[in-house]
């Protein structure tokens, strides 16, 4: 039976091996393609903008923060129900 485990280890590596491979690949490309801007483009203005980014979360945070009553939802029946409080 020794011929078995051998052969399981090295099963193992290679699924491992190809694995970490595809990781690399993957991230090489994604590198490449977004970062190097392989295909053209630019980064948009309201990503790049920290002025327009603090002026979008201020404004984020001015808004009042309400809600409503607690709700339960049943997922057969796909119905929202208010919890009334027992007090």
């Amino acid at each position: 039976m020794p011929f078995h485990d051998c052969a399981a280890k090295m099963t193992a590596g290679y699924i491992v091996g190809s694995l970490v491979g595809s990781f690399a690949i993957a991230y090489l490309c994604d590198a490449f393609v977004s970062d190097k801007k392989a295909f053209g483009g630019s980064i948009p203005k309201t990503v790049s903008d920290k002025e327009w980014w603090q002026a979008t979360d201020t404004k984020f945070q001015a808004w009042p923060r309400t809600a409503g009553p607690p709700v339960i939802m049943n997922p057969i029946s796909r119905q929202n129900f208010i919890v009334k409080s027992t007090e």
